[in-house]
């Protein structure tokens, strides 16, 4: 017999976002001011939905600062750049404080490629290894901590 636990994964899941505070670690929150909030699920193996709260890059300005001088994120809270038309991003750590997780969304809303603990200000460029539709940056060690690898599913609510 087979039971779906995911509506008790969401639960949990939403229950410790609610606890850790939406927005709680965010330094300075003014950089990110302007930017479209969002949230988002990661489907991790367990299973297990993460429901994280987003800062929304959608203009080519927003892209460009993305978490620049940013100075610290909470546990459920990242950024995500949505591109639209799949195709190969490279992405770089440039005024960025923080070492992240960099989650390349493929088409079909599922991890291609991770890249992480990424090198705080750094101008090497950061490949998405294949066509993607966006990145989602997370504090480094997320994907390892919740067990995010290449196929995990994500969809932004």
């Amino acid at each position: 017999m087979r039971t779906d636990r995911r509506p008790a994964a969401l639960a949990g899941s939403i229950l410790l976002w609610f606890l850790s505070g939406p927005a709680a670690g965010l330094e300075p929150a003014h950089l990110v001011a302007g930017f479209p909030r969002g949230q988002g699920v990661l489907e991790t193996s367990g299973p297990r939905c993460l429901l994280i709260d987003l800062f929304m890059a959608s203009t080519p300005a927003q892209r460009t600062q993305g978490l620049m001088f940013v100075e610290s994120l909470g546990e459920f809270e990242g950024m995500y750049f949505g591109h639209g038309t799949p195709r190969e991003l490279a992405m770089w750590m440039k005024d960025t404080v923080l070492p992240l997780d960099m989650l390349f969304i493929r088409a079909d809303g599922t991890v291609g490629s991770i890249a992480r603990d990424t090198e705080p200000f750094s101008t090497k460029r950061i490949s998405s290894e294949g066509a993607v539709v966006g990145v989602l940056e997370l504090n480094a060690g997320f994907a390892r901590r919740w067990r995010v690898a290449p196929g995990t599913r994500f969809l932004l609510l």
